[in-house]
């Protein structure tokens, strides 16, 4: 049995539909399993977009692994709560977060939370965080199709669309599948399938090396009738970037997981007229 709405969840949604309304677009990270480099897409995605003028906010709702402030090197923020909302830490002059790892709980302490409190969290991150005018909100999800990019999905009808990260193996293709499905059930637009982690180049001798494969994330969009963004390379530059919080496409020398990417954020921006 459904209960009506109380008359601060009333109030409360009406606050979200206000935060949302002064945000021209949303995209949505998914990944069918953990373990797929989604975190990396979505802050390379931010990061990549803010570089290029385009006001930029990012929401991490991966509340059991929240790793987007260490990508972005501001792991010791922390969000500052006033009488009208929650302010949004400031990245660099285009992009903002917010994240649970912000709100002061021990990095290493757990979250051992159910449903309804993570749903509370996500819908509080959505209505009270003053976002602002924004071009863009890249909404980072934990792996899976359960309760927070459900949540999202359905707090947010207009999100432009999802962009699914996998890696090449079987099992990896199995579980994006599932989230293409989600999408597809939600009448999600899909911007398409990333297929990360797809090989490795020996920055010795320049061969290409098949750690898990290649070519799963690429089969699986073209029998799904989804838009294929491409293929990732194993970069250790990239790793190391984002270990130490520094823009790895802001770096020289970088090779084709920078183009890679680079051509990711220009498939999501015509999808999403930016």
């Amino acid at each position: 049995m459904a209960f009506p709405p109380s008359e601060e969840q009333k109030a409360q949604n009406e606050r979200l539909k206000k935060r949302m309304s002064g945000i021209k677009h949303k995209v949505l990270v998914m990944s069918g399993k953990g373990g797929v480099g989604k975190s990396s897409v979505s802050a390379n995605l931010a990061l990549e977009m803010a570089s290029r003028g385009v006001k930029v906010g990012i929401l991490d709702t991966d509340l059991h692994g929240p790793n987007i402030p260490k990508m972005l090197g501001v792991d010791d923020a922390k969000l500052i709560a006033y009488d009208e909302g929650i302010e949004p830490f400031a990245v660099t002059k285009n992009l903002v977060a917010v994240s649970l790892a912000m709100a002061g709980h021990d990095v290493d302490a757990p979250i051992i939370w159910r449903g309804p409190v993570k749903i509370g969290v996500i819908r509080q991150f959505l209505a009270d965080v003053e976002w602002g005018d924004l071009d863009l909100l890249v909404i980072d999800t934990p792996p899976g199709t359960g309760d927070e990019p459900l949540t999202v999905a359905q707090m947010i009808p207009e999100l432009d669309g999802a962009i699914v990260v996998t890696t090449p193996q079987e099992v990896a293709i199995l579980d994006s599948r599932k989230s293409v499905n989600f999408a597809k059930q939600l009448n999600l637009p899909l911007i398409g399938i990333v297929e990360n982690m797809s090989g490795f180049i020996c920055p010795n001798c320049g061969t290409e090396h098949q750690l898990f494969g290649s070519g799963g994330g690429e089969r699986a969009a073209k029998e799904m009738g989804v838009p294929f963004l491409g293929k990732i390379p194993i970069d250790p530059l990239l790793m190391n970037a984002e270990d130490s919080g520094r823009s790895y496409l802001s770096l020289p020398d970088t090779g084709p997981a920078a183009a890679a990417l680079r051509s990711l954020v220009d498939k999501t921006a015509a999808f999403i007229g930016l």
